[in-house]
């Protein structure tokens, strides 16, 4: 049976696709598994918050995050992306074992892979510096995957300039579950 034109241009494109034999693919790049996209808000709100500010003066309510977790060959790569946050500023972030809640401990200790180590790569650690304008992204790679259940939030300490804040104060907290 012969192919009408329409459905000839429609296959066109697919024969465009590049295929490769099995086992000579190149490396993997990292799968995005988790990608949470929220507004910062008060932890008591009527409708709970993903993404929560104990810092309105460095992280105003309605202020965007966007934490992208992916994986491949052994690896983990956290990215965070802000907009709307105090300008000019250095947010240290760690990824911590607790959820956020009203009170900023809740969050937890920092995530560590190997409970006590100081290596660099033990913990997910990243700086966001923000523009004048507030926005900032960064992102940081560890030769790991979480253990399922032990990883729950993003966490911005104050960093510098802090104002009325210590520079290590958990000033807001995103629920991801890593």
């Amino acid at each position: 049976m012969p192919l009408s034109p329409a459905t000839g241009a429609l296959l066109v494109p697919l024969a465009l696709l590049p295929i490769s034999p099995p086992g000579t693919e190149g490396p993997a790049a990292p799968a995005t598994d988790r990608v949470v996209d929220a507004r910062f808000d008060r932890a008591n709100g009527i409708v709970p918050a993903r993404a929560i500010t104990h810092a309105p003066d460095l992280v105003p309510y309605g202020a965007q995050v966007r934490v992208t977790v992916g994986r491949a060959a052994g690896r983990t790569t956290v990215s965070v992306e802000l907009s709307g946050v105090a300008g000019a500023h250095e947010f240290p972030a760690h990824v911590h074992t607790g959820s956020c809640g009203a009170d900023p401990a809740a969050s937890g200790p920092h995530y560590q892979q190997v409970a006590g180590s100081d290596a660099p790569d033990n913990e997910v650690r990243m700086t966001l510096r923000t523009d004048p304008g507030g926005a900032a992204a960064a992102a940081a790679s560890v030769p790991w995957q979480f253990r399922p259940g032990e990883a729950h939030s993003l966490v911005l300490h104050a960093g510098t300039p802090a104002g009325r804040h210590a520079p290590a104060d958990r000033v807001a907290c995103v629920d991801v579950d890593f």
